[in-house]
């Protein structure tokens, strides 16, 4: 009986080679893990930036009701007495309102740092990663 065309050709390889294809192996699955983590710290960060803009945009909410409660108090107030107690009432509107536009806009800036929602820099490492390894194979 024959062996079939190609059976020993593993069986006759050198130690060598063996050695470098395990060490390839483990260097890819090195860098696939570590790809994979920088993904993982990626989306991580953004997500952190988005609560936070999220936070920020509730507390804007907060303060604009707030806000909305103490113009109410000072038109009554307006509307009720003539007297200098009202103005009080109007400042402290005032004071709030730029309290909710400086949120808002904090807001905003960290919403737009966290999107898109996706791994830019690790889908970049994986792509110089593909065309490195595809330039090797050329070579």
């Amino acid at each position: 009986m024959t062996p079939a065309p190609g059976a020993g050709a593993a069986a006759g390889r050198p130690p060598a080679i063996k050695a470098s294809a395990r060490r390839v192996v483990a260097h890819v699955r090195s860098l696939v893990r570590l790809e994979r983590e920088l993904a993982r710290a990626e989306l991580e960060r953004k997500g952190q930036s988005m609560g936070a803009g999220a936070g920020l945009a509730v507390a804007a909410l907060v303060f604009a009701l707030f806000a909305l409660g103490f113009g109410l108090a000072a038109v009554a107030a307006a509307l009720a007495l003539v007297v200098d107690w009202w103005l009080a009432l109007l400042i402290v509107l005032g004071m709030l309102l730029v309290l909710v536009v400086a949120l808002g806009f904090a807001s905003q800036a960290l919403l737009r740092e966290g999107t898109p929602f996706r791994p830019e820099q690790a889908i970049e490492e994986a792509r110089r990663t593909r065309q490195a390894l595809r330039g090797a194979d050329g070579e």
